[in-house]
């Protein structure tokens, strides 16, 4: 093997290694600005809560099924990590999801600049193999 084919097998080494980070950055991506999305329903969806006590809604107790049901309180009982669920009103609970969003947005930002930077590096790869 001639020290240009070990070059160009080098080099389409190193690009299916970028390819395969940024394929996973960008599942990481999408699945954190569904999250957000999801998030947001939410948070609009507990305005409808709102004043709505002794109001019948449609609450999920498994993946697609429905129950209708009366409205008692304005409290939810939320999981608040590790299992633990707590009394929340409707606001402290969009406060949390609130804060949730946050930290998403945050996560969100990281993983574009990695992305960013995966593409800078993939460009100095291109640009060096063109002057080789």
């Amino acid at each position: 093997m001639t020290n240009s084919e070990k070059e160009q097998q080098e080099l389409m080494f190193k690009l299916s290694m970028f390819e395969q980070q940024i394929k996973a950055v960008q599942e990481q991506l999408q699945a954190v600005e569904e999250a957000i999305v999801e998030a947001g329903s939410l948070k609009l969806s507990l305005d409808d809560l709102k004043g709505g006590k002794e109001k019948e809604i449609f609450a999920g107790i498994g993946k697609g099924i429905f129950i209708k049901a009366k409205i008692t309180s304005e409290n939810l009982v939320v999981d608040v990590g590790g299992k633990n669920f707590v009394k929340k009103t409707i606001s402290e609970t969009q406060k949390i999801i609130e804060e949730q969003v946050k930290k998403l947005e945050d996560i969100k930002e990281d993983l574009e600049k990695k992305l960013e930077e995966i593409n800078n590096e993939l460009t100095k790869v291109f640009m060096s193999a063109q002057k080789e």
